[in-house]
């Protein structure tokens, strides 16, 4: 059994589609990304999944269940770290996970989460005094306090520094490799790049491309750029396998400092994707 399964998503709202018939399919274990921009409907996609809104038209199936209609003891087998996540300031890191993890017939024991979100420092300090970093680590905690089968991740790492992203991104490659799976919504390519195993573009309500970040919008097979100069002058030229031309430039002795060989960027294809659909 499938993770995420939907057929046909669709909602309307006042007479317009937000979410425009989509089809996706999540994996049990992996890093699932989806990615487009403002009003695309990646936030309604993934409401109508946690079952926080309901749906004009199609099926969908989440553990195994639709959750528009699913109880208490399938929202227990999920976890789901929000945006903008409300928090109970003046409760310490602890006395808010022991807390949450009381709403769940089996949690992970609270000290065990903080120490996996790497807040054991922190554990007796109010909330409130804690850097916007610190915070985001407690909404993970909160997450995934209750053991949950499948996390949805929203924006995750708005307005952490680099080093705090990339501290995030371990404890989420931690997580996908005991075995959770993870839906992410991100705004950040090179975070969807590094963590997701396959992601999907929406754009108008519509998936516009899907697949692994190196073979997205057919990225895998795209032409490769080579630049060199010669003589002071810039030469550029694309071919699918630049490997002939780069022998030829070896043998006549092209300065290497010059020579470059790109191919589109996981950035350069999302932006022909989105600019295409509009």
């Amino acid at each position: 059994m499938e993770a995420i399964e939907v057929t046909g998503l669709r909602k309307t709202y006042r007479g317009r589609d937000a979410v425009a018939g989509i089809d996706l399919v999540v994996a049990r274990g992996e890093i699932f990304a989806l990615l487009g921009p403002n009003g695309a409907g990646k936030t309604t996609t993934v409401e109508i999944l946690e079952g926080h809104r309901r749906r004009t038209g199609g099926d969908v199936r989440v553990l195994g269940e639709d959750p528009g209609k699913a109880g208490s003891a399938w929202r227990s087998r999920i976890g789901i770290v929000l945006q903008d996540a409300d928090d109970a300031a003046d409760l310490t890191v602890h006395e808010m996970v022991r807390h949450v993890a009381g709403f769940y017939p089996s949690p992970r024991k609270p000290d065990e989460v903080i120490e996996l979100v790497g807040l054991t420092a922190k554990r007796n300090s109010k909330i409130r005094t804690l850097s916007g970093g610190q915070r985001r680590r407690v909404d993970v905690a909160l997450g995934i306090v209750g053991r949950p089968e499948l996390l949805f991740l929203d924006e995750p790492t708005t307005g952490f520094d680099p080093e705090a992203r990339r501290q995030f991104w371990e404890l989420i490659r931690t997580l996908a490799g005991d075995g959770t799976t993870i839906v992410l919504t991100t705004h950040y390519l090179d975070e969807a790049e590094t963590l997701a195993d396959r992601l999907a573009v929406l754009a108008g309500g519509r998936i516009v491309a899907e697949g692994t970040p190196a073979t997205l919008g057919g990225r895998g097979a795209a032409e490769a750029l080579v630049s060199w100069r010669s003589d002071g002058e810039l030469h550029t030229e694309q071919h699918a396998d630049p490997s002939d031309l780069l022998r030829r430039l070896l043998d006549t002795g092209v300065d290497l400092t010059t020579l470059t060989v790109t191919r589109p960027t996981l950035e350069d294809t999302y932006l022909t994707l989105i600019g295409a659909a509009r």
